[in-house]
């Protein structure tokens, strides 16, 4: 894919970016050797070679799939504000938080 230095100035017109000419044409060249090595890798015959999901065949060490913070849903709930309409109850309920209906 050739570009030109049009292309470039496109670019970085859609992108807000001020470019000057000499900016351009070491875009132009930097872009031009991408693709370049794109076009190489492209050439390379690769049938028969198996995809691998990462360079060095290495296996991730997991942890214990262990609970190490205790429940505190209830202590924390001790907290909640009174349901008001004169009841001294907490606004919970089924372990949710009660808030007042705002949509209807």
């Amino acid at each position: 894919m050739a570009l030109s230095i049009e292309d470039i100035k496109k670019v970085a017109h859609l992108a807000r970016i001020e470019v000057t000419d000499s900016d351009a044409a070491a875009t132009l060249s930097k872009l031009t050797g991408i693709l370049g090595l794109i076009e190489q890798m492209q050439a390379v015959d690769t049938s028969g070679i198996e995809p691998m999901s990462h360079s060095q065949d290495l296996n991730q060490r997991l942890r214990e799939d262990v609970v190490t913070k205790i429940n505190l849903r209830d202590e924390f709930q001790k907290n909640a504000p009174i349901l008001g309409n004169g009841s001294t109850l907490p606004a919970v309920g089924d372990g949710l938080y009660l808030v007042p209906k705002v949509i209807e």
